[in-house]
């Protein structure tokens, strides 16, 4: 509380890669509400993707991770990702490749 999003992105992606980043735009914004068995919130998470350029640091996995590595965009679909990050991966290189233009 009292961070600031642009911030706290950057010091949770330095925590959890060792790589220092900038911040360029929003890709996508995600909302999940998870219930109880009675149908109340219980949970409400809201989370919001980011393209983001390395500026520094060096890759490594941090202590809530086993590893961490590049991987090419071609062979993502491999690699067990969460429900729905795929084509948010694939609009962050597109939106990427738009301001390369």
């Amino acid at each position: 509380m009292g961070e600031r999003l642009a911030d706290g992105i950057r010091r949770e992606v330095l925590e959890e890669t060792g790589l220092e980043i900038e911040p360029l735009q929003v890709v996508e914004v995600f909302e999940r509400i998870l219930r109880d068995a009675k149908g109340r919130a219980e949970y409400h998470y809201v989370l919001v993707d980011y393209l983001c350029r390395v500026t520094g640091g060096r890759l490594c996995a941090g202590d809530d991770a086993s590893r961490v590595r590049w991987v090419d965009r071609r062979a993502l679909s491999r690699y067990r990702i969460t429900e729905g990050a795929l084509p948010v991966i694939e609009k962050a290189f597109h939106l990427y490749e738009d301001q390369q233009r």
